[in-house]
C-alpha cells in the first residue's frame, strides 16, 4: 500500500465529517456492535480480501471504513481498492436536492441506506446552471453568459473547466448532455443551441456543438434553421445518438407542441435536415424530461388535458422503441396528490434502473424503479419550506469513485 497515491485523502477531508454529521437526518442502527464484529474480522482477513469486501459497500458507507483505523484508511485510499471498486455493480443512482433558490446548497439522496448527505457541489454558483450527468460525471454550464463549464465528480470533488464551445453567442435556449464511455471513460459533452432570427418569430437558429474529452475540442457539427420549431433546454445522449427536444414557435395545434429531434453522434448525421428525423410526442405535454436509462430512451411527461393540453392531469413514462413510445406507466393518482400544487412543469431526472420526480415547489421527492414499476417516496428530506416563493430541483448521478473527468 505504501506509495501508491491517494485519490480519495481529499475526499475524506472534504465529506467524511458532512456524511457523519447528517447522521441525524436518519434512523440508525446500532454502530456499536457492528464495529466490534469488523473489529473481529479485520483480525483474520488478508488485504486483497478486504479491499473485495469494502469494494462492495455502498459509497457513503465506504467513506466511514475509512475512518474506521489506519490500515482501512490505507486501503480504500489505494489504487488496486480503486481497480475493485470499478469491477463491482454500478451503485445505485442518487439524487441531488437544491434547497435555496440562491446559494447552489442541497442533500443528496442515497436510494440505498435511505439517507440524505451533506454535498458541496464544486464551482457551480447559482441553481438555475444548466446540469446534466453519466456514469459518475457530471456537467455544469452558467445561465447567463453560457461560456463557463465543467465537468467534475461531485463525489470526489475532481472537477475540470473546459474551453468555451463555438456557436450562437448569448443563445435563447441551450440545452446540455454529457455521455461517458464506462470501459474508456473518455466523455462527450453537446450543446444544442437555439436563438430567434431577427425580425422573424417563425424561424430558429439551431447548432449543435460537440466536445470530445480525447482530443479535448470543440467541433460544431450541425447548423440549421427551423421554421416553426425552436430548440428548449432538454436534451440527452442515448446509445450514440443525441436526442432533444423541440418546440412549437406557433402555427402548431395544441397536441404538437412538442416534438423529438435524433442526431447521430457517430456519423454526425441526422440523415439530412434535423426536422426530417422528428418524432411525434406519446401525447398532448405540458412538459417533457428525457433521460438514458441502461441506454434506452425514457421520457417522463406531464399529461395535459384533452380540452386544455396546458394544463397538467398526470404523470407518464415512456420508452422510446424504434419511433415509437411505449408506455411504462403512469403515476398513480394517490402519489400525484402527494405533491400537492403541481406545476405544469415539475424536475425529472434517472438513470440506471430509477427515475427521481420532484416538483419545484416542495421537497418531496418520488421514486420509481424501471424494473420492479414501483413507486415510492424518498426519506424526507432535511429541509423545510421557508417561504411560499421557494424553489426546489435537482438532478441525478451515479455516486462514483474512480471516474475522474
Amino acid at each position: 500500500m505504501e506509495g501508491e497515491t491517494s485519490w480519495v485523502i481529499n475526499c475524506f477531508e472534504d465529506s467524511t465529517k458532512g456524511i457523519c454529521e447528517l447522521d441525524s437526518f436518519s434512523e440508525l442502527s446500532d454502530e456499536g456492535s457492528k464495529e466490534v464484529n469488523a473489529v473481529s474480522v479485520d483480525l483474520i482477513l488478508p488485504d486483497d480480501l478486504l479491499e473485495r469486501i469494502l469494494a462492495c459497500l455502498p459509497v457513503a458507507s465506504i467513506f466511514r471504513a475509512g475512518c474506521v483505523c489506519k490500515r482501512w484508511h490505507e486501503i480504500v485510499s489505494s489504487r488496486r481498492f480503486l481497480w475493485n471498486f470499478s469491477h463491482v455493480l454500478p451503485q445505485k443512482p442518487w439524487y441531488f436536492m437544491f434547497t435555496s433558490s440562491d446559494e447552489p446548497a442541497g442533500y443528496a439522496f442515497d436510494p440505498i441506506l435511505r439517507k440524505w448527505y451533506g454535498i458541496d457541489l464544486p464551482h457551480i454558483k447559482t441553481t438555475n446552471w444548466f446540469i446534466a450527468s453519466s456514469c459518475g460525471l457530471v456537467s455544469f454550464m452558467d445561465n447567463d453568459s453560457r461560456s463557463e463549464l465543467y465537468v467534475c465528480n461531485p463525489i470526489t470533488k475532481r472537477c475540470r473547466q473546459l474551453q468555451e464551445s463555438p456557436g450562437l453567442k448569448f443563445p435563447d435556449y441551450s440545452a446540455l448532455a454529457i455521455s461517458v464511455d464506462r470501459i474508456s471513460h473518455d466523455y462527450t459533452v453537446s450543446i444544442v443551441r437555439s436563438k430567434q432570427v431577427p425580425g422573424n418569430f417563425f424561424q430558429w437558429d439551431l447548432s449543435i456543438h460537440i466536445y470530445d474529452s480525447e482530443t479535448r475540442m470543440w467541433v460544431t457539427s450541425c447548423t440549421e434553421v427551423l421554421t416553426g420549431w425552436r430548440g428548449g433546454d432538454e436534451s440527452v445522449i442515448c446509445g450514440g445518438v443525441l436526442y432533444f427536444l423541440i418546440y412549437s414557435a406557433g402555427g402548431c395545434t395544441p397536441e404538437t407542441r412538442h416534438g423529438l429531434i435524433t442526431y447521430n453522434l457517430s456519423s454526425r448525421s441526422s440523415h439530412g435536415l434535423l426536422i426530417k428525423s422528428f418524432i411525434k410526442v406519446p401525447c398532448p405535454l405540458t412538459c417533457g424530461r428525457l433521460m438514458n436509462l441502461n441506454e434506452k430512451l425514457v421520457m417522463v411527461g406531464g399529461i395535459g388535458k384533452q380540452d386544455r393540453p396546458d394544463i397538467i392531469k398526470g404523470i407518464g413514462i415512456w420508452v422510446l422503441n424504434g419511433r415509437d413510445w411505449q408506455e411504462i406507466a403512469r403515476m398513480p393518482h394517490k402519489f400525484f396528490q402527494g405533491f400537492g400544487e403541481l406545476d405544469d412543469v415539475f424536475a425529472s431526472s434517472g438513470t440506471d434502473n430509477l427515475v427521481y420526480i420532484q416538483s419545484y415547489g416542495a421537497p418531496a421527492l418520488l421514486v420509481f424503479d424501471f424494473n420492479q414499476k414501483q413507486w415510492k417516496w424518498s426519506q424526507k428530506c432535511p429541509v423545510t419550506k421557508r417561504f411560499p416563493l421557494q424553489l426546489f430541483s435537482g438532478f441525478c448521478f451515479e455516486p462514483r469513485l474512480e471516474i475522474a473527468p
